[in-house]
């Protein structure tokens, strides 16, 4: 009884495991989601939200969806981060935004754009293990960097800059990775610009210091991914970490942040890829999320 038991834990574990490699691993998903941020009056503004493609060699699948998403037409592209897992990869993650770069774009790194990835326990996720982080290859984040400016689109990593997004004046400021403590908020800290329609904040990690910060600073809209979405989810339940500071209630998708008297609309990527070595996910799809920005309801 008791191997038949054991054998039968077994073969469903086996089961899921395959579904989460095979199946929920290449259901890559658009997200529509609706974010009412603007000032009344204002017509609607299409962001395209993109994170975590951890691209490898191997994933012509994924760049193939990401480039169909040009189909899309938005008005904004924001990347938030760990474009790529090997170097081997740099030119497929051009060739996935290929007709993206056709849209105003603004861009920050990850971990996973400055080094790569290595093999981790999961228990250190969990608390469960020490976070020992081994030593890492670098990754060619200089080269990807200028790649990507040279097509247009903006570096704003710990930069603040006035964009034009469908005829708008759109401020948008970002900082460096807070998950390896690159962070400096200060270096663009202040109040949001009163001249601009919207005030956006873009980072790869949300670290609640950040989300404090952004949102004393009166943003309308943070930007961010980094946690997969938990990666692996328990059905009904929803996720075990989220890999930062951030409560587990908001490891993805549209939420609130409030501090300091101010609320901002924070956005959280659950991601379009994995680590090479955790090529699995479970309750928890890839994902890549239209914004579609609307004014706010009046109060």
């Amino acid at each position: 009884m008791i191997g038949r038991l054991a054998a039968g834990v077994a073969l469903a574990g086996g089961a899921c495991f395959a579904y989460g490699v095979f199946v929920e691993r290449q259901a890559f998903t658009l997200r529509r989601v609706t974010v009412p941020v603007l000032p009344q009056g204002q017509r609607p503004m299409r962001v395209l939200h993109l994170s975590d493609l951890h691209l490898t060699t191997d994933r012509r699948n994924l760049v193939r969806w990401v480039d169909s998403l040009a189909a899309l037409h938005p008005d904004l592209v924001v990347t938030t981060g760990d474009n790529l897992s090997q170097p081997q990869a740099l030119p497929l993650v051009y060739e996935a935004y290929e007709r993206l770069f056709a849209y105003p774009g603004v861009f920050v790194f990850g971990s996973n754009d400055y080094f790569a990835p290595t093999p981790v326990n999961p228990l250190r996720y969990l608390g469960l293990a020490r976070n020992i982080r081994p030593e890492r290859a670098a990754l060619p984040h200089r080269e990807l960097r200028a790649g990507l400016v040279a097509r247009g689109w903006h570096d704003v990593e710990h930069h603040c800059l006035e964009l034009a997004v469908d005829g708008r004046q759109v401020e948008i400021r970002g900082t460096k990775d807070a998950h390896l403590d690159l962070d400096s908020y200060d270096d663009v800290a202040g109040p949001r610009d009163p001249g601009a329609v919207l005030s956006i904040g873009v980072t790869h990690a949300p670290y609640l210091r950040l989300l404090d910060a952004m949102t004393a600073d009166g943003l309308d809209l943070i930007i961010a991914g980094h946690t997969h979405g938990g990666q692996v989810c328990v059905p009904l339940y929803g996720a075990l970490t989220t890999n930062c500071d951030l409560d587990a209630e908001r490891v993805k998708g549209l939420s609130e942040h409030r501090f300091g008297g101010h609320t901002a609309a924070l956005h959280v990527s659950a991601g379009l890829g994995t680590s090479p070595y955790a090529p699995y996910r479970f309750a928890c799809r890839p994902e890549a999320t239209l914004l579609t920005l609307v004014p706010r309801t009046p109060s």
